[in-house]
């Protein structure tokens, strides 16, 4: 070497940078997560068939699910394992978004239920179905009386309320066709 040469060392950024990136997990993190991938197979097990084609599943996991709904006891536990095991080599986010999804219109329903309820027992407590009618235009305001009316004699009477069920269905239809 010349004495006008210089020797120039540059640190070796590529060894550093993937000594950065390497991020240390620790044993306790990796069955947290494991027990939780277990949970989410088994709300998958405990889906109705009608359900899980619903949920985006690939065969290998479809299968596995199907199996575990008809094993019993220590059979089960490990067909979870390896449901859990199976989950954690996919991308759980589409499956876990149809499952909020398909628990949020289970909500959904049971509060349309109860806002029902209350129109019912409002109609039936008042007589006045000028709510209702507000709330569902083509609802039959004579029909909703006649209703009230009969359910109010049910109820008086201490007769079975038939006549409260079948405003509750009339609502129920006036709800799922708007």
């Amino acid at each position: 070497m010349n004495q006008n040469q210089e020797i120039i060392k540059e640190p070796n950024l590529a060894v550093n940078e993937i000594e950065d990136e390497i991020i240390y997990v620790s044993k306790s993190e990796i069955k947290r997560d494991a027990e939780e991938l277990k949970k989410l197979g088994i709300e998958l097990v405990n889906l109705s068939k009608n359900e899980i084609v619903k949920i985006p599943l690939d065969e290998d996991l479809l299968y596995a699910i199907e199996l575990a709904q008809k094993i019993k006891k220590e059979g089960y536990r490990r067909q979870i394992q390896y449901i859990g095991k199976l989950l954690r080599s996919r991308d759980i986010e589409p499956i876990t978004l149809a499952l909020n999804k398909l628990k949020n219109r289970h909500n959904q329903q049971v509060a349309i239920f109860h806002k029902l309820e209350k129109l019912r027992d409002e109609l039936i407590e008042t007589g006045d179905a000028e709510t209702i009618i507000g709330l569902f235009p083509n609802a039959d305001r004579q029909q909703l009386r006649t209703l009230a009316r009969l359910a109010k004699k049910e109820l008086q009477s201490n007769k079975p309320p038939k006549t409260a069920r079948q405003i509750f269905q009339y609502l129920k239809e006036l709800s799922d066709t708007e």
